[in-house]
């Protein structure tokens, strides 16, 4: 058992991630800030192995909402970790009473990212051409943008998913978060950034969570020092806007906020999952509460019909 006073001094905070490179990449950095803003605790590294991880043959759609952070939000409940890193995007649009966002460090670029074989944009992919995304929203995305093209389904790591694109019966294109491949050092694979107000990025896309137990004070005090204001707030607005709708990571509804010199600039998107029903919007308004914003753009797509658009089947 580890001594520690009500400041956390000589407290254990024990760190968790998935395994993959990425996830490993990300926790790394935070582990560096974390300690740096928190000289007098000790964090330590946990691996956690996720269903997501383990069945990299099943759609991501089909294995649904939060499949990246449910063994996270385990391993927190069972004491075996006291935070847990997540990209915030994996994240369902609210958390269950018993879990607290601690922190939201400051986000990385937020913009979808085209790797293409030839070094095609999207606009000047031929038309019959095979796009390839894990994603319900970029899916419904590239349909709605470029009815033309084939898009089809992929799972596996950021490297695998870019290895595709050598083998021969591979894809032409595949869509990434730039984040992703900005921290793992891929950003010279990417083809074209993706424009947030058209291709409009998921929530939270780019940004870290920093997940705890609702009643372990150390911890949430530990996380809050790495925590970005500028990023919560924005955050705050999509994932009010997500909430309000009642989507989630696998559904084909998306927003992104942007927040600068008290004005937030909001994207937002829902349609149905072959992308030929769509509610838009694009707007500009004082930044002042951000939870408020985004439930009203909620309440606005509700208006137009936004649940019934992305819960419906294809099939």
């Amino acid at each position: 058992m580890n001594n520690l006073d009500d400041t956390g001094n000589g407290h254990l905070i024990k760190v968790g991630t998935r395994g993959s490179a990425l996830a490993l990449t990300q926790t790394g950095h935070v582990i560096d800030t974390l300690s740096e803003a928190n000289p007098e605790v000790e964090i330590d590294l946990v691996i956690i192995k996720t269903t997501g991880d383990i069945d990299r043959r099943q759609n991501l759609v089909e294995l649904g909402v939060g499949v990246y952070v449910r063994e996270l939000e385990t391993a927190l409940l069972d004491r075996r970790i006291d935070i847990a890193v997540h990209s915030l995007k994996d994240m369902p649009s609210s958390l269950p009473p018993e879990f607290a966002l601690a922190a939201v460090p400051y986000r990385e670029d937020p913009r979808d990212a085209l790797v293409s074989r030839n070094g095609e944009t999207l606009e000047e992919l031929p038309a019959g051409s095979r796009v390839a995304t894990g994603s319900a929203r970029r899916q419904a995305l590239v349909k709605n943008l470029r009815p033309d093209l084939i898009v089809e389904p992929v799972r596996g790591n950021v490297p695998i998913r870019l290895a595709k694109l050598d083998e021969q019966d591979g894809p032409d294109a595949v869509i990434l978060a730039t984040a992703g491949l900005n921290r793992l050092g891929l950003q010279d694979r990417i083809t074209q950034h993706l424009s947030c107000s058209s291709f409009v990025s998921a929530v939270g896309q780019g940004a870290l969570a920093l997940e705890t137990r609702a009643d372990d004070s150390i911890a949430i005090q530990t996380a809050s020092k790495v925590n970005h204001n500028g990023t919560l707030f924005e955050v705050t607005a999509e994932r009010a806007f997500l909430d309000e709708i009642g989507g989630g990571c696998s559904a084909p509804v998306s927003a992104h906020a942007k927040n600068r010199n008290g004005k937030i600039t909001f994207s937002a998107f829902a349609s149905t999952p072959d992308g030929t029903e769509v509610i838009r919007e694009n707007l500009v308004d004082n930044a002042v509460d951000a939870e408020k914003i985004g439930r009203n753009i909620g309440k606005l797509f509700v208006e137009r019909g936004a649940r019934d658009l992305v819960s419906e089947d294809v099939n």
